[in-house]
C-alpha cells in the first residue's frame, strides 16, 4: 500500500467509531480493542441490502469494517495524523463537515415554510404542463420472487386464471409489501430490475398483461408481468408526479431561504466591519479571482 492511498484512507476514515462496545451487546468482530456490534451494524447498513440476504449484508459489512479498522491501526502505528499534509487535509474535511451541517440546519429550519403542498404541486404542473413529457418509454409491471420453482409456476398459475396480484404475492411471494408497492407506479424501461438483465430484456419486449419465464438467480425464482406503459412524449401520471413535483419545490424554497440567510450574514459583515478585501491585484489582470459574494444577486 503506497503512502499516498495510506494518507486517503486516513482521512476519509477519521470519523470512524472507534469506541469499545458495552459487553452487554452482540459483538460482531473485535480489531485490536475496537468491537463492531449488531446494533452498529444495523444501524450502518443501507436498508434495501437486507432484502435480497440480511446474511450477506451482516458478512459483507463486517470484512469491510475489519478493513477499515486494519487500516486505521497501521495509520496510527505510522503516525499519518503527524504528517502535516494530513494535517490540512483532516482540517478542510472538518470545516466542510460544519458548512454541510449548517446548510441543512439553516435549510430544515422548522420556522421556514418550505413546505409545499400537493395543491400547490398540482397548480405548478397545470401551469408548466408542457415542460412534463416522458423522454423514454416507462412502464409498470409486477416482480415476483419466490422459494421455490413450485412457488413462482403455482404464482404464474394463479396470475393467469385471474387471481389478484395482491393475493399471489402474499401467498407466494417474498417481500411482498415491497413488491405490492413497486408494482403500483412507473419506471423507465431502461431502469427497469436492471440489476436482472434478463428480467429487463423481457419487460422491453413482452405485451401487456403478458407473464415472462420463470428465471433463477440465487436460490430465488423470478418471473415479471407487464401491466401498463406509458410512450415517450406522453404525459406522465399526475398522481405520480405530485410527490416529485413537491419534492422538487421543497428544495427550491429551502435553497431560496438559505440564500437569504447568507445574504444576511454577508451584510451584517460588511455592517460591523469584519470583511476587509485588500485591493492587491494589478490593474486589468486576466486571470483575477472575482470575490465570491454568497449569491447576492
Amino acid at each position: 500500500m503506497t503512502r499516498t492511498t495510506l494518507i486517503i484512507c486516513c482521512v476519509s476514515l477519521f470519523w470512524a467509531c472507534t469506541k469499545p462496545a458495552s459487553t452487554n451487546q452482540i459483538v460482531l468482530a473485535r480489531v485490536g480493542s475496537t468491537e463492531l456490534t449488531l446494533d452498529e451494524a444495523r444501524k450502518r447498513i443501507p436498508e434495501f441490502s437486507f432484502q435480497k440476504d440480511s446474511t450477506e449484508a451482516y458478512n459483507q459489512y463486517r470484512e469491510q469494517w475489519i478493513e477499515k479498522q486494519l487500516i486505521l491501526q497501521e495509520a496510527e502505528r505510522l503516525k499519518l495524523l503527524g504528517i502535516p499534509e494530513v494535517q490540512h487535509k483532516i482540517k478542510q474535511m472538518r470545516q466542510q463537515v460544519i458548512i454541510n451541517s449548517f446548510q441543512e440546519l439553516v435549510m430544515n429550519d422548522s420556522q421556514n415554510s418550505n413546505i409545499v403542498s400537493a395543491e400547490e404541486a398540482r397548480v405548478y404542473y397545470q401551469e408548466n404542463k408542457n415542460k412534463f413529457l416522458l423522454n423514454e418509454r416507462h412502464i409498470k409491471f409486477r416482480h415476483l420472487i419466490a422459494h421455490s420453482l413450485e412457488d413462482a409456476e403455482a404464482a404464474k398459475s394463479d396470475l393467469m386464471r385471474a387471481k389478484t396480484w395482491e393475493y399471489v404475492v402474499n401467498k407466494y411471494g417474498l417481500f411482498p409489501e415491497l413488491k405490492l408497492r413497486e408494482s403500483d407506479r412507473f419506471y423507465s424501461e431502461v431502469n427497469a430490475l436492471k440489476e436482472y438483465r434478463v428480467l429487463n430484456r423481457y419487460l422491453r419486449q413482452m405485451g401487456i398483461t403478458e407473464i415472462s419465464l420463470i428465471e433463477k438467480y440465487g436460490n430465488q425464482y423470478h418471473f415479471v408481468q407487464l401491466i401498463e406503459e406509458k410512450a415517450e412524449g406522453e404525459h406522465p401520471e399526475l398522481d405520480w408526479l405530485i410527490p416529485q413535483i413537491q419534492e422538487w419545490l421543497t428544495l427550491e424554497k429551502k435553497r431560496r431561504a438559505y440564500n437569504s440567510y447568507l445574504k444576511n450574514l454577508y451584510l451584517a459583515g460588511q455592517a460591523n466591519n469584519e470583511i476587509v478585501v485588500y485591493d492587491v491585484l494589478p490593474k486589468g489582470t486576466p486571470n483575477a479571482i472575482e470575490i465570491d459574494t454568497l449569491n447576492l444577486n
